[in-house]
């Protein structure tokens, strides 16, 4: 025996709600982190700047590249990060690709310094996909402690 249906013409517009919540709890994609259905081959570094006493610290994740891919430069006070991945040459030896996923893209990755650093004095360590850089704190930058005296 059939069983019969009664048929909601409200349920369809629930549904569409139901996917327009699920999409906005989701997030939008971002213009500045790319947008996922278009791969235009640039994309940003995930990147934590702190500041300690003496420095600025800027930690930038980036799996995937070599030292000599990225290029780290000061203008006044923005720091820039930047990398590409070129894609290999095609070689007859290594045979017909049946899946191609490795990344070949590039990135660039612009800070604006809170307090003015001396990049002469700056250094950069590159370490399983993590570049640490070390900025000093100009001398008029750094915090001075005042004393108080009692009266």
């Amino acid at each position: 025996m059939t069983d019969l249906i009664r048929w909601d013409p409200y349920q369809r517009m629930l549904s569409l709600r139901d996917a327009i919540d699920r999409m906005v709890e989701e997030g939008l994609p971002r213009p500045f982190g790319g947008w996922p259905w278009l791969d235009v081959g640039t994309q940003s570094a995930a990147v934590d700047l702190y500041e300690t006493d003496e420095n600025l610290m800027v930690e930038a994740s980036l799996p995937g590249f070599n030292p000599e891919q990225v290029d780290i430069s000061i203008a006044g006070n923005t720091l820039i990060i930047k990398g590409e991945v070129k894609r290999e040459e095609e070689q007859e030896e290594k045979g017909k690709y049946h899946y191609r996923e490795r990344r070949f893209s590039s990135f660039r990755r612009s800070l604006t310094l809170p307090v003015e650093v001396d990049e002469n004095a700056a250094e950069a360590v590159f370490k399983n996909g993590v570049l640490k850089l070390t900025l000093p704190k100009v001398a008029a930058a750094k915090a001075k402690r005042i004393a108080i005296k009692a009266e």
